[in-house]
């Protein structure tokens, strides 16, 4: 069975577009069709320098997929996409 696609967001505390993206997210989740992992920016230098007010930031398998918003519906189309680009 294939890996699950794994979809990570950058955020840092007090990002209001961060906590959208985060509800959203979660409600894509439901369906279970992917992974998730929440990085705090502020975390590590390198990504606090590379996204510092660009956030959120999603990625899907490493991927950018979204920047400030998203909807549960265009997330679990993104998943879907990388889904079906993997079955043989």
């Amino acid at each position: 069975m294939a890996a699950k696609p794994h979809v990570r967001l950058y955020t840092k505390p007090g990002c209001h577009l961060c906590e959208d993206a985060k509800r959203e997210i979660a409600h894509a989740g439901r369906a279970g069709g992917f992974t998730f992992e929440e990085v705090n920016i502020l975390s590590d230098p390198e990504l606090r320098r590379r996204y510092a007010n660009e956030i959120p930031v999603v990625t899907i398998n490493g991927v950018h997929a979204f920047k400030y918003r998203l909807t549960a519906a265009d997330l679990l189309r993104a998943v879907q996409r990388i889904r079906s680009s993997k079955t043989p």
